[in-house]
C-alpha cells in the first residue's frame, strides 16, 4: 500500500468502477518517459479512498518489435461497445510520436494492439489522443499537433470509424494554444514563439455545455489547466476560452471524474518537475467551469 504522496504517476486518468467502489488509475509510469530512453510500459494503481493505493500493476508491455521504444506517455482508458480502449502516446526509433489504440477485455488488462499502429496522422508529430463519443453516438479522436512540429500547438478533431481502428476523413483543427488569453511562449524555435498543447479531454455537464480541458505553461512559466467552451454544443466548436484558469499550480494534464459520494474532482500531476510528479485530485465547482 502507497500513500498517495509517494505514488510516481504523470497524467494521472481515473476509472471509477461503482460496483467496487474502486478507483483505477493509468498514467505515465515510466521515470524515464524523456528523451531516448528505453520504455517499460505502462502500470496502473487501485484506490478506495484516493490517498491510499495498491500497486503498481503492469497493463501494458510492449511485444517483441513493437514499433515505438521510448516516451510511453498519458494513457487513458475508455470503455467502449464492451470493451476496454487504451488511447496512449508512443514515439518510434526514428522520432515519430503519435497516438496508438490499444484494447483488453478486462480493465486492468493486459492491453493489446488494437488500431495498425498510430491513429494519428503518420506524418504529423502528435500526442495525448483522447475519445470522445458526440450526442449521435460517433467516435472521435481529439489529439494535440506538438509544438516541435507547429511552433504554436494545435489541438484537432478527427472522426474515428466505429471500430475504433482509424481516422475517417480529413482532420479538423480546434484552436491553436496561442488563441487562449492565459498561455505563453515557451522559447523562441527558428524566430518563432512556441506555445505547448497537451492533455485535451472533453467534459459534457449536466447542463449539456461541451468543455475542453487542457494545458499548457502560463506567463509565470506555470505548468496549468485551462478550459474551452463550444459555442455551438458540438465537437467542431467554436471554442471560447476561459480567460481564469482552473489549475494553476505547477501541474497539469487534468481530466474530470466524479467520486462515489458525487463530487466532480480534478486529476492532475503536480509538481510538473520530472521525477517528482504525484497525483493530486482537486474538487470543483461544475457551474463555474461552465462560465466562459
Amino acid at each position: 500500500m502507497l500513500k498517495r504522496q509517494d505514488v510516481y504517476i504523470r497524467d494521472p486518468f481515473i476509472v471509477p468502477v461503482k460496483g467496487k467502489r474502486v478507483y483505477y488509475m493509468f498514467g505515465t509510469t515510466d521515470k524515464n518517459c524523456w528523451g531516448n530512453e528505453k520504455a517499460t510500459g505502462f502500470d496502473y494503481y487501485a484506490t478506495s479512498d484516493l490517498e491510499n493505493f495498491d500497486g503498481p500493476y503492469p497493463a501494458f508491455r510492449p511485444p517483441e518489435g513493437f514499433w515505438a521504444d521510448r516516451n510511453f506517455w498519458a494513457p487513458e482508458v475508455h470503455f467502449y461497445n464492451g470493451k476496454y480502449y487504451m488511447f496512449a502516446t508512443f514515439c518510434s526509433p526514428d522520432g515519430k510520436r503519435g497516438t496508438q489504440v490499444l484494447v483488453s477485455s478486462s480493465l486492468e488488462g493486459p492491453y493489446v494492439e488494437h488500431s495498425d499502429g498510430p491513429v494519428t496522422p503518420p506524418n504529423w508529430m502528435c500526442l495525448d489522443g483522447t475519445l470522445y463519443i458526440d450526442q449521435d453516438s460517433n467516435p472521435w479522436l481529439v489529439f494535440c499537433r506538438e509544438w516541435i512540429e507547429v511552433y504554436d500547438g494545435q489541438i484537432w478533431a478527427a472522426g474515428l470509424s466505429d471500430d475504433l481502428k482509424r481516422i475517417i476523413g480529413k482532420p479538423i483543427l480546434l484552436f491553436t494554444a496561442s488563441s487562449a488569453p492565459w498561455t505563453a511562449s515557451i522559447k523562441v524555435k527558428d524566430g518563432r514563439e512556441c506555445f505547448v498543447t497537451d492533455g485535451p479531454f472533453l467534459f459534457r455537464t449536466q447542463n449539456g455545455s461541451l468543455l475542453i480541458l487542457w494545458s499548457s505553461f502560463d506567463r509565470e512559466k506555470r505548468y496549468c489547466v485551462g478550459v474551452a467552451k463550444s459555442l455551438s454544443g458540438g465537437i467542431l466548436g467554436p471554442w471560447q476560452h476561459k480567460p481564469e484558469l482552473i489549475f494553476s499550480d505547477d501541474g497539469g494534464h487534468g481530466m474530470l471524474f466524479r467520486t462515489f459520494e458525487g463530487e466532480l474532482m480534478l486529476s492532475v500531476h503536480s509538481p510538473n518537475s520530472r521525477g517528482n510528479e504525484i497525483p493530486l485530485f482537486v474538487k470543483v465547482d461544475e457551474k463555474d467551469l461552465e462560465i466562459i
